[in-house]
């Protein structure tokens, strides 16, 4: 995937923890990962985590607001798409079918950001960048490094995100699994698996891949600090290793390891 430095308008290029109890997610992902927080004020009673990885920030994390929980909503990784402008591209949303859950607005004088569901019900954020507020970090273990997107109607959620961010969504060469790429410019950044593959009734979401050396020893460790595994590790032809679990708090994400080259 392209540097997230780089902001590319499509690109991913923020990666956010939601949770219920964010000094033991702290605990967590440091261990997990070697993450260490930098908490920030954030209002009365709460903090801001910044995360930081080799003096760069791979991710953030807060506390999940009361009305958020009183709402339905559970622990979860939050992903941001950069745009030029936010208010342009929440715009688009709307006309390709999608929904508002915070229209745009301001983050002090860091950027300008917008909350969306796509049609198929899909969270997602949208980031338009003010001020350089942080210095992200790839490619190395314990970072971001993939996004599926797992959906209810590939082929609707398709055509808004084509529209919206202007990303060409197509299957590997001499791939028949119906697994389709996202490609930003001339980036491949992620993924949308066929709807075939995913448990029944699952709400449509994006699912977040994080680089690990180990899928199986990242796995162990996970369990014992108290994650879960809702499946594998397990082998994906010609790419790598990966399973797909949860935080004690039960954010979902997936663990990753590439194939050498």
């Amino acid at each position: 995937m392209a540097n997230i430095d780089t902001c590319a308008p499509g690109s991913f290029c923020w990666f956010e923890l939601g949770t219920t109890n964010q000094d033991a997610a702290k605990s967590f992902y440091r261990s997990l990962f070697g993450w260490e927080a930098n908490d920030m004020p954030m209002g009365p009673g709460s903090v801001y985590t910044m995360f930081t990885l080799e003096g760069r920030n791979p991710a953030a994390a807060y506390t999940l607001m009361p009305e958020m929980v009183a709402h339905g909503v559970p622990p979860h990784w939050g992903i941001y798409i950069a745009a030029d402008s936010a208010d342009e591209s929440a715009a688009k949303a709307t006309a390709a079918g999608g929904s508002l859950l915070k229209e745009p607005f301001d983050v002090y004088d860091v950027g300008r950001m917008a909350v969306v569901r796509d049609p198929t019900g899909a969270v997602f954020h949208i980031w338009q960048e003010k001020r350089k507020h942080s210095e992200g970090i790839s490619g190395v273990p314990g970072t971001f490094c993939w996004a599926d997107l797992n959906t209810n109607d590939v082929d609707t959620a398709s055509q808004f995100y084509r529209a919206v961010f202007g990303w060409e969504i197509l299957p590997g060469e001499n791939d028949n699994s119906g697994y389709l790429h996202i490609k930003n410019g001339e980036c491949f950044i992620g993924g949308v698996p066929p709807t075939r593959v995913l448990p029944p009734n699952m709400p449509s979401h994006w699912m977040l891949y994080f680089f690990v050396t180990d899928a199986e020893a990242s796995t162990r460790q996970l369990v014992e600090l108290g994650g879960k595994v809702h499946m594998g590790p397990m082998a994906i032809e010609k790419v790598g290793r990966m399973s797909v679990v949860s935080d004690p708090q039960g954010a979902v994400f997936a663990l990753f390891t590439p194939l050498p080259h």
